[in-house]
């Protein structure tokens, strides 16, 4: 992604406040968000560039079977031990082509990656195979910064290139909601939720 270590990042990616959930306010946000997107009964979720696997172990305290990928090892690690005696597993390996075979899932959960990849349209047609019929994608995106350069994915570029992939879109505004990030944002962050047939 970018130029940044992810690896090197691995040990302080955690004390941003939307990455770590650790203060309860911003965790209980993400939760409440994560419980509205996601199937009410227990799912196969896919969680992709899982990172240290914060929003797996909601997820997880959610009652779902979580698989994460991440191309960081030390990512991985963390994620391992956050999630240690829960049901999850995590691969190290690329969130554009994961590596788990014809595994099947419910959810495909992907937040703040899809921007950093280098061609997104191909990447959400091979993630659209791992759906099963009923799936859902639940994207957490964004357009990060107010002046040029901005980096990111528009919320109508992202409908767009899963309009022909989906059924169902809703797309849901969340820079307004600060408790979400720990702070005040004024740039374009989003989630998109979308069935496959």
């Amino acid at each position: 992604m970018g130029d940044v270590d992810w690896d090197a990042a691995a040990a302080s990616f955690d004390d941003e406040p939307d990455h770590g959930l650790r203060d309860p306010e911003v965790r209980q946000a993400w939760a409440a968000r994560l419980r509205s997107w996601l199937p009410e009964r227990p799912s196969d979720l896919l969680d992709l560039g899982c990172g240290t696997g914060s929003l797996s172990l909601l997820a997880a305290e959610q009652g779902h079977h979580v698989t994460g990928v991440d191309r960081s090892a030390p990512m991985v690690d963390l994620a391992r031990a956050k999630l240690a005696g829960r049901d999850a597993a995590f691969l190290v390996g690329d969130a554009a082509a994961p590596p788990v075979g014809e595994e099947r899932f419910d959810v495909v959960l992907v937040r703040h990656v899809l921007w950093a990849l280098p061609d997104p349209g191909r990447v959400l047609r091979h993630w659209r195979g791992l759906l099963r019929p009923g799936g859902r994608f639940v994207l957490v995106e964004g357009v990060w910064g107010t002046t040029a350069p901005t980096v990111g994915v528009p919320a109508d570029r992202l409908t767009a290139l899963l309009a022909p992939l989906v059924g169902d879109v809703r797309v849901e505004p969340l820079s307004a909601d600060a408790r979400l990030w720990g702070k005040d944002v004024d740039d374009e962050r989003y989630a998109v939720v979308a069935w496959v047939d």
